[in-house]
């Protein structure tokens, strides 16, 4: 098609009025639609220039070109970086920018449009105002794979409103270790719920490409990303291939099954080698034995930590199956490089054409070529009510309740006084977390957003009082219950990893001990990315709800608090008893504080309290308390010698405990036995734990032992403790019930 009908017919769209068509003599055969997409990618292959092709395998930051570059150098694709947006930051200055990209990639004398790509994660989050839905570690909380398949149409749809086409998303990582910074992208442990969870690509693509708001999906970060050591991002997952396989593959088999548009690379290595360069991975196991059909896109100067020169990345990137690279800023740098390696045949004009044929295949499916600019339609649905709505819902069917004593939630809306408190209660930025208007994400107010304080005050009647306060300062005895929302503050990749202290922080331990001092029952909701260190807290806790990152939408919140709407919400992690035991996941062999799958309702029976603080006696003989160093801080019970007693009032629920763990510390010396006893010191015996040296007073370890007698119901348990008569032999900070 002549250039100058392309311009005006790009024009005519721009104001909602079909294009001008050629006549038919004057098409050429890749710019007939009605032709299979096979027959047009081969007709215009056949007419690129080796820059051409180098061009469309070429992607770079929207700050570091213009549109006369795009036209110069024929760029095949842009993108946005966390946070990189226009100004003023709305959806119709995206639209108006993502437009003039591409008029000039049509202004080329083949006229081939470029495709513009954006990490939008939990929504359309670089785009001030609209909707954030959950992380992914939320949606995989919800067990419920229609309503992720709903989010992400919701997500093509405001995504299309601003012109873009292509989503960095969604992350299919199974994440085995949550120290890493990026878990909450994760739907969960297992490979089965991110499997489960792969409609996400149906939402955001269509059934096929190119239909209404069509948006093609990325399934990233390919592969094994979730697995490394440490949980350090970017690290190195050390695996055998059959557990590679087995664990972190099936979610990329079911995208591929699904007709996912793109694969990004993982930054990380497998086994010692980088992801970026490994050639059996992406172009044998992926291209070849999964059958993949798109195309393979590299993530942010991911080539640039492959070793040797910047020749040797471009080189053993492309040829390992790479077939679009994100050079953010270098991409110059990149074209001439690539240029010359194939010029040296160094890499093959086949590889080439392979990348292109892919790219330009995908550019055909999404129906680029016929209708290369904004559809305006769907401006209009960024942050939409409609949009927020499903959001909302999928905030609700996140919430994982996790402990409800005394059955103190829900709470009533009418004729009430609560207390609010925590540094999250009303702070937008906090609940959204990461990858919400920046890469890193911020503390504070988010255009459109509702704060779980807000919620709580929509919900209630006007017969109940809600007092604020962040710091928990002005609370009384005369409140009905206090809701401490705490936890993480935002970070995304990198920045998140959390190699040492998984725990709450002074300000919000601080601030729930302001509550509990005054007697009200204390609900605390944590708003975090991650399963966090709360074992040794949790027992002075009257409720506990995980709220993950609910996005924009708190009012989600406030309906699971007081019964609007009941918790469903499953864990998708384990979840760890204590920070030493990272990684934990289900199946190990690891005493979790919660398993994976665990999540009350409410009106059911609340199982017992699971963790005991071992300061927390009801009696007891021959003991001191102490402060200890252990995880979660507080005091410990010490000086403990043969024939001193300690009690507790345990509900054992209907069903006796397979096991106990006792954490303990003991000295060089130290050896003997911790008898757990019903009812009395000379009582039955259901456990017996012998003792020997940790290595010190406060070298902790965490001792399991199963369950020798069988115990329901309600009971006074007694650990009485046995050995050489003078001999103080250990130290106990809690023990631990486990069904």
């Amino acid at each position: 098609m002549p250039r100058l009908i392309l311009l005006l017919s790009s024009a005519l769209l721009a104001l909602g009025l079909s294009p001008i068509r050629p006549a038919a003599a004057a098409v050429l055969p890749y710019q007939d639609p009605t032709l299979p997409v096979a027959t047009r990618v081969n007709d215009l292959l056949s007419r690129m220039s080796l820059d051409e092709k180098i061009g469309q395998m070429t992607q770079a930051e929207r700050a570091s070109v213009t549109n006369a570059q795009i036209t110069q150098f024929r760029l095949g694709s842009i993108l946005s970086g966390g946070g990189s947006a226009p100004s003023p930051n709305n959806a119709t200055s995206w639209a108006n920018m993502y437009d003039g990209f591409q008029n000039a990639a049509l202004a080329t004398p083949l006229a081939i449009p470029m495709i513009y790509g954006v990490d939008a994660v939990h929504g359309h989050n670089n785009v001030s105002g609209a909707t954030i839905f959950p992380h992914n570690i939320g949606l995989g909380a919800t067990r419920d794979p229609a309503l992720v398949q709903n989010i992400g149409r919701a997500v093509a749809e405001e995504v299309s409103g601003t012109g873009i086409d292509w989503d960095f998303a969604p992350c299919l990582c199974v994440a085995r270790n949550d120290r890493w910074g990026r878990t909450y992208e994760s739907f969960g442990e297992k490979p089965e719920l991110a499997t489960q969870m792969a409609t996400i690509i149906t939402g955001l693509q269509g059934t096929t490409l190119g239909g209404a708001a069509s948006v093609m999906a990325t399934a990233k970060h390919y592969v094994g990303d979730g697995g490394t050591t440490n949980g350090t991002d970017q690290g190195d997952t050390q695996l055998s291939e059959a557990d590679l396989r087995a664990i972190h593959l099936p979610p990329f088999q079911e995208a591929v099954r699904r007709g996912v548009g793109s694969v990004m690379i993982s930054y990380s290595s497998w086994n010692g080698a980088k992801m970026h360069g490994n050639q059996y991975l992406i172009t044998t196991v992926l291209k070849g034995e999964l059958g993949f059909s798109g195309f393979v896109v590299s993530d942010w100067n991911g080539i640039d930590q492959l070793p040797g020169d910047f020749a040797s990345d471009v080189r053993t990137s492309i040829n390992a199956g790479i077939d679009m690279v994100m050079v953010p800023t270098n991409w110059q740098t990149f074209i001439s490089t690539l240029r010359s390696e194939v010029q040296a045949g160094r890499v093959t004009t086949a590889r080439i054409d392979d990348a292109n044929r892919r790219i330009l295949t995908k550019k055909f499916e999404l129906g680029l070529f016929e209708h290369p600019l904004t559809d305006r339609s769907y401006t209009g649905t960024v942050g939409s009510a409609a949009h927020r709505t499903v959001a909302r819902q999928a905030v609700r069917e996140s919430q994982v309740l996790l402990k409800n004593a005394g059955n103190v939630l829900p709470l009533a809306t009418a004729n009430s006084k609560i207390f609010v408190a925590g540094k999250s209660a009303d702070n937008v930025g906090n609940q959204s977390g990461g990858w919400t208007i920046s890469w890193q994400g911020a503390s504070g107010s988010v255009p459109g957003g509702t704060s779980i304080l807000q919620g709580i005050r929509n919900t209630v009647a006007a017969s109940t009082t809600v007092t604020y306060n962040a710091t928990g300062a002005g609370i009384d005895s005369s409140y009905r219950a206090a809701i401490a929302v705490v936890g993480e503050t935002p970070y995304a990749e990198g920045a998140g990893d959390r190699p040492s202290g998984m725990g709450l922080d002074t300000t919000d331990l601080n601030t729930i001990s302001t509550l509990r001092a005054s007697g009200v029952p204390v609900i605390v909701v944590l708003v975090s990315g991650r399963p966090l260190d709360i074992a040794s807290q949790l027992p002075n806790w009257n409720a506990l709800l995980a709220a993950w990152l609910p996005g924009t939408e708190g009012q989600g919140v406030a309906d699971v608090l007081f019964g609007i709407y009941p918790p469903t919400g499953k864990l998708p992690m384990t979840w760890m008893s204590s920070a030493s035991q990272q990684p934990i996941n289900d199946g190990d062999g690891k005493t979790p504080l919660f398993a994976y799958g665990f999540g009350l309702a409410y009106g059911t029976t609340q199982p017992p309290t699971s963790l005991v603080q071992a300061e927390a006696f009801a009696a007891q003989s021959g003991t001191q308390l102490e402060t200890t160093t252990d995880t979660g801080g507080g005091q410990n019970v010490g000086w403990i010698a043969p024939g001193d007693w300690l009690s507790y009032d345990v509900d054992f629920g209907s069903a006796t405990p397979v096991s106990v763990t006792t954490r303990v510390a003991s000295g060089t010396t130290a050896t003997g036995t911790i008898q757990y006893r019903l009812d009395s010191t000379t009582g039955t015996v259901i456990a017996s734990v012998s003792m020997s040296s940790t290595g010190g007073w406060q070298s902790w370890q965490s001792k399991t032992t199963t369950l020798s007698g069988a115990a329901t119901g309600s009971h006074r348990l007694y650990l009485t403790f046995t050995g050489t008569a003078g001999n103080d032999f250990t130290n106990i900070n809690w023990f631990q019930l486990n069904h």
